[in-house]
């Protein structure tokens, strides 16, 4: 069902479709950040983003959530973005990447926390394009197997399989480091 916020955008009506840009530019500028590893492109990505969102909306038929259809299409631009980069553009480390850290507690504790997380970032950024989609849309996003295949436009056991391999590729490369 379409509430009925959607519906007015869809219909034409600019202020419900700016109050649906606010709240889909976050979550679009982390996802295209944590794929891109480049605020730069990522904001150009969210941008993007927007402009098909608001040239698509009238399309949404309300099957999935409008933030998990809107997911696909950021992700679609994120794709679009990295077919047509330049093989010699080099993309930097995502230090926006959502990862939460217990700023409370010990310095160990919090030496600790930022070591893994650096760790974690670094083994995200060597997994396939495909597997890193994943694992953003189902842990950083948190989007539901469900959602995340939505979003991907694949098969939900696709999903469950794709981070299957992209956790065990992740542990792996930790075992690796430890």
């Amino acid at each position: 069902m379409i509430d009925e916020t959607t519906q007015q955008a869809q219909r034409g009506d600019r202020t419900a479709q700016a109050k649906l840009l606010r709240e889909l530019q976050d979550p679009w500028y982390r996802l295209c950040l944590s794929l891109l590893r480049n605020p730069d492109r990522a904001r150009d990505a969210t941008q993007e983003t927007a402009l098909r969102f608001l040239k698509l909306l009238p399309r949404f038929e309300g099957n999935s959530t409008l933030t998990t259809w809107s997911m696909g299409i950021a992700i679609n631009v994120v794709r679009e973005m990295r077919r047509s980069a330049s093989r010699h553009e080099t993309s930097e480390p995502a230090s926006g990447l959502a990862l939460v850290s217990d700023e409370k507690g010990s310095p160990d504790k919090s030496a600790s926390q930022t070591e893994q997380a650096s760790l974690l970032r670094a083994g995200l950024d060597d997994l396939p394009d495909r597997q890193r989609e994943a694992v953003v849309l189902r842990f950083f996003e948190d989007l539901s197997v469900e959602e995340t295949a939505a979003a991907m436009n694949c098969a939900e056991g696709t999903v469950k399989a794709t981070v299957h391999q992209a956790l065990r590729t992740l542990r792996n490369k930790l075992k690796q480091l430890s």
